[in-house]
């Protein structure tokens, strides 16, 4: 078949490896100069940054689609497990380590918080639980085909729908499970990783720690945007064409078919098409005169994010790759993002990957990657929001670490919701899609198949199963499974 895939995000990329390697003739047309999407790099002075995704879980589902291909992903893509998560801090001075090991993770948070050990071992054994119920459905197969819903596993997983705490709050769950405030703040801050609200989004997220403390946190060779690299020359490898600077003006529609796409005003024809841009931008711009899934494209959206990139002429021996320094109120934090607005007390996530990958930045230096969750673009006044929130992280950080940053920042780049926008086409600047704030939220995705334009798919953070590295990856291979059992 001819495949015409839109978008080169990290998606995109899988479909093409995954529609290559099955001797498919695949063309991908990608709007900007360079794959990857969010998933990208660059660089200020002497200092390296992954521009995106800092976190890399999952690492089985970019091996997969080396397996497919016919090699060895070690040939091509390497990575390491990190034995400490992520760092905590707390403004009264408590620090916990996140260790790999659950039970020196368990061990940690039994002295640091005066609890029992067993208190972690019980919510990461509930995590597991949960993601060994539902997650290997209801992420890896599509909720939209009938298929799906008449498997044997799929029907004894709805009879335990009451263990899987869909019916209350995951803020809700954690204060159940974790006993003490800062490790209910520790688990809460999950929520996140989809753009969501813990003290609305459902109980059954409380699965996300698994993947992190169970399955693990990894950091590839030559940062996060290594996995791009890869994935982009193995799919060329196997035969597919990339074509950047090529923005997709339309799908090309008759009689209920998806036929092709409209370049530079020419049409060139396809047997399928898979639409990698986010979801809202691909109807409203490229297929205007079909009818539009107005209460999908309404669904709330996720958070997105404002992200300090600063050059640090320093080298702190107490943080790792993963440091999270927490507000003081957590819920106060939320209720301000949802009210489209980031409080004076935000959470603050640093990034370092010069601590694994010292090229990264100069000798005794440090490449920080600062995130703050930031509300999805609404028409603020970014640039006033964008300065007081950078007062008060620089306040955060220098009380916590007690030293002033600001003396120590030699260079500094900023991405805000509006640049989140412009550069990915995420609707709003929103990071993840929809949210995830509704219990149905994975049910009311739009499918990975078009239920009306045939042979038109989807795939992306936007749509079913949702955004982050392992989902979007996900993605394709449930497109893969569609195009072919079809």
């Amino acid at each position: 078949m001819k495949i015409a895939i839109i978008g080169a995000g990290v998606a995109g990329l899988a479909a093409a490896l995954r529609m290559s390697s099955r001797g498919h003739e695949v063309e991908v047309f990608e709007a900007n100069a360079y794959p990857g999407g969010k998933l990208s790099e660059f660089s200020i002075e002497a200092y390296r940054f992954d521009a995106g995704p800092s976190l890399f879980t999952m690492p089985q589902y970019v091996d997969e689609l080396f397996k497919l291909a016919g090699e060895n992903p070690q040939d091509h893509f390497q990575y390491e497990r990190l034995p400490i998560v992520c760092h905590y801090f707390w403004e009264d001075g408590t620090r916990i380590l996140a260790h790999a090991d659950e039970q020196a993770f368990a061990q940690e948070v039994a002295e640091k918080l005066d609890l029992s050990p067993q208190v972690l071992q019980n919510i990461l054994a509930d995590s597991a639980r949960k993601y060994e119920l539902t997650g290997r459905i209801f992420l890896e197969k599509s909720l939209h085909r009938w298929s799906t819903w008449l498997n044997g596993k799929v029907a004894w997983a709805m009879l335990q729908i009451p263990r899987f705490d869909l019916f209350t709050s995951m803020n809700r769950v954690n204060e159940r499970l974790g006993k003490h405030p800062k490790l209910v703040q520790l688990l809460n801050r999950f929520a996140t990783y989809n753009g969501s609200n813990p003290y609305l989004a459902p109980g059954l997220l409380t699965i996300i720690p698994h993947f992190e403390h169970h399955i693990g946190a990894f950091y590839p060779r030559g940062g996060m945007v290594s996995i791009t690299n890869a994935l982009h020359q193995a799919a060329e490898r196997k035969g597919a064409k990339f074509h950047f600077n090529s923005p997709v003006e339309e799908i090309l529609v008759e009689n209920g078919q998806a036929k092709g796409i409209l370049l530079h005003g020419e049409k060139h024809f396809f047997d399928k098409v898979i639409n990698n841009m986010d979801v809202f931008h691909a109807y409203r711009k490229l297929l205007p005169r079909e009818k539009q899934p107005e209460r999908t494209l309404k669904l709330e959206k996720s958070t997105s994010a404002l992200i300090f990139y600063w050059g640090i002429k320093k080298e702190f021996s107490e943080l790792g790759m993963h440091n999270i320094f927490f507000s003081e109120d957590y819920r106060h934090e939320f209720d301000y993002l949802s009210q489209g607005e980031i409080c004076d007390d935000p959470t603050v996530y640093v990034n370092i990957s010069s601590k694994l990958s010292p090229e990264d930045a100069p000798t005794g230096c440090e490449n920080w990657f600062v995130m703050i969750n930031a509300p999805c673009n609404r028409g603020q006044d970014w640039d006033q929001l964008i300065e007081r929130t950078r007062q008060h992280t620089l306040a955060k950080l220098s009380r916590i670490l007690g030293q002033d940053i600001r003396e120590l920042i030699s260079c500094e780049a900023i991405l805000d919701p509006r640049s989140i926008e412009s550069r990915t086409q995420s609707h709003l600047g929103a990071l993840y899609g929809t949210s995830s704030n509704n219990r149905m939220a994975a049910f009311l995705r739009h499918p990975n198949f078009s239920q009306r334009i045939k042979n038109l798919f989807f795939v992306g953070g936007s749509v079913h199963p949702g955004g982050g590295i392992p989902l979007c990856l996900l993605s394709a291979k449930i497109v893969d499974e569609i195009i072919h059992e079809s």
